[in-house]
């Protein structure tokens, strides 16, 4: 199977670089796959899951934020807030912060206020989602 590089990258670290046969990310538009030879590509992605398939058959998932994903000259590159593999999420804390991102939805708040918790809520149900608990 033909592979392509992968990198994704957050503000702290490269928090996977290898290769890979498929990646399906999620856009404000939908889902979209890439794989080797795809046309070159930006979009910006949303909280959600990121499959990565490095044999073509199987995939390991990982809760992303916001951010994104740009495949040229063979390569694709992930760029987002936050990244964690499903395996490690801690599925208390991501309940704790769905549980106060829904308090701070519901009190009284600035615009600015509001669309920070309605940001959290989506991480946390993503983390929540990606865990295999929601």
């Amino acid at each position: 199977m033909n592979t392509f590089k992968l990198k994704i990258i957050t503000p702290e670290k490269v928090f996977y670089e290898g290769d890979a046969v498929q990646i399906i990310a999620k856009t404000a538009a939908g889902n979209v796959g890439i794989m080797a030879g795809h046309t070159p590509y930006v979009a910006n992605i949303v909280p959600s899951p990121l499959r990565i398939s490095e044999n073509g058959t199987d995939f390991r998932v990982a809760a992303v934020s916001a951010g994104v994903v740009k495949f040229e000259n063979g390569a694709a590159t992930v760029v987002t807030t936050a990244v964690e593999w499903a395996e490690d999420i801690d599925i208390a804390r991501a309940e704790r912060s769905k549980e106060r991102a829904e308090r701070e939805l519901a009190a009284e708040a600035s615009d600015k206020e509001f669309r920070h918790a309605e940001q959290r809520l989506k991480r946390a149900l993503n983390r929540l989602t990606v865990s295999g608990k929601k």
